[in-house]
């Protein structure tokens, strides 16, 4: 299954992915009209010490704790993809606690927001894998790995 790799040795720490994915995800047909005076909305960040920095984001376990702590049961591996149905979270926000590599956040209006792989906006890929300058961020399928 493809997935959202991240290279951290080319992580410029430009935070482009944040803003193509936060435009992406936003259902606006322009950059400047979805993001421009508003907060940023994105379901991947830079974190990083300033020498060395790198983008979180879902890695779509195989086992996802997430899921299987979901109370509402907002949270459902579906053909590999960890994905959320927002109207069903009920905002309790254990999937945040348990995610072990900090990937699931509070959204804006207190539910759950996480990587989904662009399947529900019509970018065919990742945003934010297709606007990453370096490559440091790479949709692709490697060998399965255990998480």
């Amino acid at each position: 299954m493809k997935r959202v790799y991240v290279n951290e040795e080319w992580c410029l720490g430009c935070h482009l992915c944040e803003y193509n994915c936060a435009f992406a995800n936003s259902g606006a047909r322009d950059m400047v009209s979805a993001l421009k005076g508003k907060p940023l909305v994105s379901r991947i960040r830079v974190e990083g010490d300033g020498r060395i920095t790198y983008a979180v984001s879902c890695r779509h376990c195989t086992d996802p704790l997430c899921v299987t702590c979901c109370i509402s049961g907002a949270l459902r591996r579906e053909d590999g993809v960890v994905r959320i149905d927002r109207g069903k979270c009920v905002g309790c926000l254990t999937c945040v606690l348990v995610c072990p590599y900090g990937a699931v956040a509070p959204g804006p209006d207190g539910a759950a927001l996480k990587c989904e792989l662009c399947l529900q906006n019509s970018c065919g890929a990742p945003a934010c894998a297709a606007g990453c300058p370096n490559r440091a961020i790479v949709y692709e399928e490697r060998e399965e790995e255990r998480s």
